[in-house]
């Protein structure tokens, strides 16, 4: 049966990378030690994704923009202690290799820095698979569609032929912005509720059940 989609756009935080809790207590942390509003669990899961300033406009609305690199810093000095003991979710790295070998496409859109990709695709193993990144300090943060259309045109496929995963809204409009079908996963920052409000072509509750998903129908 041939392949729906050839290119498998996936995010990184919440969606391969099990580290939507390290992100939701640095961020805490951070305006902690600056005295500002700390957001809730929830709050803070929401902004997952986002880029720096989209993110610190929507949790501190009252702060001004000449603080958010301050917040940054803090967060950073957290996130970077927690990130020493994050994984990758079980199954991800061997999984994505079988998407490689079978002649897939893969690539990264994700609200991480370009450092902060960089580093996690280093310490995880998984540079090679992917043949394209894009990250949300080299454009419009999502949900802006720019991330897809730059990978899709960097690749040379359509949206027809292209599939975005995460475990987001943000993930998920984008992909509507762009065209393109959006695959939920429920395990990461969004309820599935929240999910299941983008339209997306299915929702995947555990991580093993999205290899199994996108080895059926990807």
């Amino acid at each position: 049966m041939p392949k729906q989609f050839r290119l498998l756009i996936f995010d990184w935080d919440g969606t391969l990378m099990d580290s939507a809790s390290a992100i939701v207590f640095s961020i805490q942390a951070a305006c902690a030690d600056l005295g500002l509003y700390v957001p809730t669990d929830h709050e803070a899961r929401y902004i997952i994704g986002l880029g720096l300033n989209d993110a610190m406009a929507h949790l501190l609305p009252g702060v001004p923009p000449e603080v958010y690199p301050r917040v940054a810093e803090r967060y950073r000095h957290y996130f970077l202690v927690r990130d020493a003991i994050t994984r990758l979710f079980p199954g991800t790295e061997e999984a994505l290799r079988s998407l490689h070998d079978s002649g897939h496409l893969l690539a990264v859109a994700t609200g991480k820095s370009r450092r902060g990709l960089d580093r996690a695709l280093g310490a995880t193993g998984l540079n090679g698979l992917f043949h394209c990144t894009r990250c949300a300090d080299e454009g419009c943060s999502k949900p802006n569609p720019q991330m897809l259309v730059h990978l899709m045109d960097q690749l040379g496929i359509s949206a027809g032929q292209t599939l975005m995963i995460g475990d987001t809204t943000h993930d998920l409009s984008m992909a509507n912005a762009a065209g393109v079908a959006g695959l939920a996963v429920a395990y990461g920052a969004h309820s599935k509720d929240e999910l299941l409000a983008c339209n997306p072509i299915a929702c995947i509750d555990q991580c093993e059940e999205l290899w199994t998903w996108l080895a059926e129908h990807a």
